[in-house]
């Protein structure tokens, strides 16, 4: 398997998209929801990309918009245009739709649970398979596993101010992740106060 999983920042990244078609419409809404400058290129593009601020040109255009991109979403039909696109976008970084194994990027599927972002790979054997797995773990994750996020991170940013080792911080943060009492606030959504309980926790390291 060649392939690595990777987060990319992609605020202010210029996507060019080949296509306007089903595929083309999700990978434009992925990208502009997690806010890219999307150009797409084909016949028409729905009312609610263009709200987000996606733009519609011409296919005529394709040698400009690769210019222009950081990256290259090939999501068309046409075969012979999309294996130009390919050509030209030699030095971008290019996501082929239509076989993901010749491109750069594979964009995943992939899903949010409060503030996580889950994204399932099967390296292209079954995308049907992919659903399922999305479905099972949508079923196992609760609400206190997310609260309990908001106040691990929250302890993190306090722990980085009182303790410079690492290690040491690592401990901390499984003793609080493992304190009954904070456990019991999370299970009766008391946030507030479990945040205050660990301010008490963090002053005591003094």
């Amino acid at each position: 398997m060649d392939w690595t999983s990777l987060y990319l920042k992609t605020s202010d990244l210029n996507v060019f998209i080949l296509g306007t078609g089903e595929v083309a419409t999700r990978r434009a809404n992925k990208f502009l929801d997690h806010g890219a400058n999307v150009k797409l290129a084909g016949t028409q593009i729905s009312e609610d990309l263009e709200c987000k601020g996606a733009v519609l040109c011409s296919t005529d255009d394709v040698d400009d918009l690769v210019e222009w991109s950081d990256l290259v979403v090939v999501a068309s039909g046409d075969e012979k245009l999309s294996d130009y696109v390919c050509e030209i976008a030699k030095d971008k970084l290019v996501n082929r739709a239509d076989i993901p194994q010749k491109g750069d990027i594979i964009v995943p599927t992939s899903f949010n649970i409060g503030e996580i972002e889950i994204s399932i790979f099967t390296n292209g054997k079954s995308p049907l398979m992919a659903r399922q797995l999305r479905k099972k773990i949508q079923s196992i994750i609760t609400e206190d596993d997310i609260l309990e996020i908001e106040l691990q991170d929250y302890a993190r940013s306090l722990l980085k101010n009182k303790v410079e080792n690492q290690k040491e911080r690592r401990e901390y943060l499984y003793e609080i992740f493992e304190n009954e009492k904070i456990n019991d606030l999370i299970k009766d959504r008391k946030i507030d106060e479990a945040k205050d309980y660990i301010d008490n926790f963090t002053r005591g390291l003094n």
